[in-house]
């Protein structure tokens, strides 16, 4: 007998119904707003999986009237997109044409989209879980309004859980008892796909012999775990598998990096993706503790880009090897991240006069650029000044690693500011 998912079943057809993203759907919230005048932009929803995506796209033409049309990025090709816009002219009122994982579409399909888009043939509604500035070209992008959608906090899950749950008993027909929920929600990741599938799975292996059904912790991980393969059969193990990844190379292991780059490259990932991460990795974990691995990382995009599959993988090998076993430091990323957090702290605190530009006679008579000391000047290129805001001198943002590379930059700061910012 077949079935339809619990996740399909229970598909909010409503804003009413709609669960999270209550800054773009919640009461007078900007996406709200434009249902409510049936004036719909072309938009692109930027956010992880199973937050609604598709489902909003689907709530918007349903509450507008207008026809949905469907494209996967994967399946469809340029012949497809034009059969569609076809179609789509024909109709009185502009539909929807709602495309998956857009950030999958190349540059020829994107390319067969912009007309219909800019004389209103379609309303483009593309979902993606990455940033659409990097995966969606520019012309593109500049005609649609860009959403982010949030992962789901525990209060939705909490609501989904319990709407789940009462699904399942009126189809089982027992009594769900869930009395510990960490462990569902630790498997959904904030995902209700991911939610309402290991709840399914969990409720159909514990009611076969007609009981009724207690979940707990214990209980979810054990079943999950038995049917981790039915459970990701529609590739749900994608950020469970980029994060070990990730990790494998933070961690200096090759040997875990290499395999879980396999499990990827056996699994279909875009092998753009996993360039993308290895970039970020380069920056984040490896930073100034070894300069070159960005410029390897970064290399690696772009060679894969050109020459494709399947040479690319033996890119991906050498990054990866290369990025994992060489040394870390995320004090770039640390102090980055401590400067936006003292920013939103101080406010916008003046820049000292002496940094200030002076493009004008009038600027240089009231101060701006006064006392500056143009570094060059000096001896070993270095002059000491104030620069950073009165209220925040001192303040160190910036602190080496333990490696080689960044211990000679502790040694030059040290030397030319003395105990100014303790180094």
């Amino acid at each position: 007998m077949s079935y339809k998912p619990l996740a399909e079943l229970l598909r909010p057809t409503t804003l009413d119904e709609y669960v999270g993203q209550e800054h773009l759907v919640g009461k007078g919230a900007i996406l709200a707003r434009a249902i409510e005048s049936g004036s719909i932009p072309s938009m692109i929803l930027w956010g992880p999986p199973g937050v609604g995506k598709t489902t909003l796209a689907f709530i918007i033409a349903r509450s507008t009237n207008r026809g949905f049309f469907v494209l996967s990025a994967i399946s469809s090709g340029v012949k497809e997109v034009r059969e569609v816009i076809g179609k789509a002219a024909e109709q009185q009122i502009p539909p929807i044409l709602f495309i998956d994982e857009i950030h999958r579409f190349s540059k020829s399909q994107q390319d067969s989209l912009l007309g219909a888009v800019e004389r209103g043939i379609v309303v483009l509604i593309g979902a993606t879980t990455e940033n659409p500035s990097f995966e969606v070209i520019t012309p593109l992008l500049s005609r649609c309004q860009v959403y982010i959608l949030k992962a789901l906090e525990e209060q939705h899950l909490v609501h989904l859980l319990e709407t789940a749950r009462i699904a399942m008993e009126g189809e089982l027909q027992v009594t769900i008892g869930i009395p510990e929920s960490d462990a569902l929600f630790r498997i959904s990741g904030g995902d209700a796909r991911k939610l309402y599938n290991a709840i399914e799975i969990i409720s159909r292996t514990l009611a076969r012999n007609g009981q009724d059904v207690i979940i707990t912790n214990k209980t979810a991980g054990e079943i999950i775990q038995q049917n981790l393969a039915a459970y990701d059969k529609n590739g749900e193990q994608h950020y469970d598998i980029i994060s070990a990844f990730i990790k494998s190379m933070r961690g200096s292991d090759p040997n875990g990096a290499v395999y879980w780059l396999a499990r990827m490259i056996e699994g279909g990932e875009d092998p753009l993706f996993i360039a993308r991460r290895m970039v970020i990795l380069a920056s984040e974990d490896i930073g100034n503790a070894n300069p070159n691995a960005l410029l390897l990382a970064s290399t690696a995009f772009d060679t894969v880009h050109k020459i494709g599959w399947p040479e690319g993988r033996i890119v991906l090998s050498q990054t990866a090897v290369y990025l994992a076993c060489s040394p870390k430091s995320n004090a770039s990323y640390l102090a980055i991240d401590q400067a936006l957090e003292l920013v939103r702290k101080t406010g916008d605190l003046p820049v000292p006069l002496h940094l200030r530009n002076a493009p004008t006679k009038l600027m240089k008579q009231t101060g701006y650029g006064a006392g500056y000391k143009y570094a060059h000047e000096f001896e070993g290129n270095f002059a000491e000044l104030e620069f950073l805001p009165d209220a925040l001198s001192g303040t160190r943002l910036f602190d080496p690693g333990l490696n080689p590379r960044e211990a000679d930059m502790r040694t030059n700061l040290k030397r030319h500011w003395k105990d100014k910012y303790n180094y």
